[in-house]
């Protein structure tokens, strides 16, 4: 039996791209000044106008998509007869995944003879994207829609979602530092190492000290937990940062294991408003476990989260120690 592929524009994917494959792409809405966006061309999109607009302060905010949004995509395929493959973002980023669950609900009994499936990819951006892309892969071979499905969700476990931002101030916007752990940190040029997890969380698993460690640290953990290399298309995603982007290319192409094709495209609006300007990500297929072995690497750049806090209480006691010298010169004096 047939089925649609479908997929939302936080996937990341060229139009051309979803175009040849033929995936469908529903827009997720984003809202800046309280106007609703969408963008549905990832490669015109005006990211440097975009991000630099979050850098001087306008607050981007983002919304998932309604079942019934859903629903009415996927009643255009099931009219054709057609079954339906939903590739989504981590469910636990995004609401989404449950939206598509809700809409196959909605038009269950209307089309009894009809199934719809949703693939967590636990990532986003071209985390998502590749997936969407093996999906239909998949319908071509001529699988079934459960069969791909099941297919995907392994696939999924190997593709690895793994980035650094360049501001830790929008990740304790969205909950993921304190404030005091944001400033700080934003002080003291800590960068930090971040990954898509097996439980579709997006989680800090390391730190680094400097913009440059942190380029070359997702490099490092490419070198060394790509599988099949050669074989392999690897993508490169940025929030208006090319520079660093091309020295990530760079690095990969140098290390010994050069992929057969580097995609690199900027930051969408939704995912892109949450990671912020100068957030850098690379995505690539390892084994099953890719996503627990990224911790496991040993790198001279990457520092735990308990060497974070180690840093971070140092520099406070030399500052207090710095702060009662002075206060004790002055009254000697």
């Amino acid at each position: 039996m047939p089925f649609a592929v479908i997929t939302d524009t936080a996937g990341n994917l060229p139009k051309n791209l979803v175009t040849e494959k033929n995936i469908y792409v529903i827009a997720l809405p984003y809202y800046v000044d309280g106007r609703e966006n969408v963008c549905y061309d990832v490669e015109n999109f005006d990211g440097k106008a975009f991000y630099d607009r979050m850098r001087e302060g306008v607050v981007v905010t983002t919304s998932q998509l309604t079942p019934q949004v859903c629903a009415d995509v996927f009643e255009l395929c099931m009219k054709r007869g057609e079954d339906v493959l939903y590739v989504s973002m981590a469910s636990g980023i995004s609401g989404t995944f449950n939206s598509v669950h809700a809409a196959a609900e909605l038009l269950r009994e209307k089309y009894p003879d009809r199934r719809v499936r949703a693939v967590d990819t636990m990532g986003a951006a071209l985390g998502e994207g590749f997936v969407a892309l093996k999906a239909a892969e998949y319908r071509d071979q001529g699988m079934d829609v459960d069969a791909a499905a099941d297919k995907l969700r392994e696939y999924s476990y190997r593709v690895c979602n793994v980035f650094t931002v360049d501001d830790l101030m929008f990740l304790r916007r969205s909950g993921r530092l304190s404030n005091i752990a944001a400033v700080v940190g934003t002080v003291l040029g800590i960068k930090p190492l971040l990954k898509g997890s097996t439980e579709s969380k997006i989680v800090a698993f390391a730190r680094v000290r400097g913009r440059k460690k942190s380029v070359e640290a997702l490099a490092e953990r490419y070198a060394a937990l790509v599988v099949n290399p050669s074989e392999q298309r690897i993508g490169i995603v940025h929030a208006d940062c090319q520079e660093d982007a091309d020295m990530l290319s760079r690095l990969i192409r140098s290390s010994g294991k050069a992929p057969r094709e580097i995609m690199t495209v900027g930051y969408e609006p939704v995912t892109g408003s949450h990671v912020g300007p100068g957030a850098l990500a690379l995505f690539f297929e390892g084994d099953e476990n890719v996503r627990d072995e990224l911790d496991s690497i040993g790198s001279t750049a990457a520092g735990s989260l308990k060497g974070f806090l180690s840093a971070v209480r140092s520099q406070r006691e030399a500052i207090g120690t710095a702060i009662r010298a002075k206060t004790a010169d002055r009254r000697q004096a």
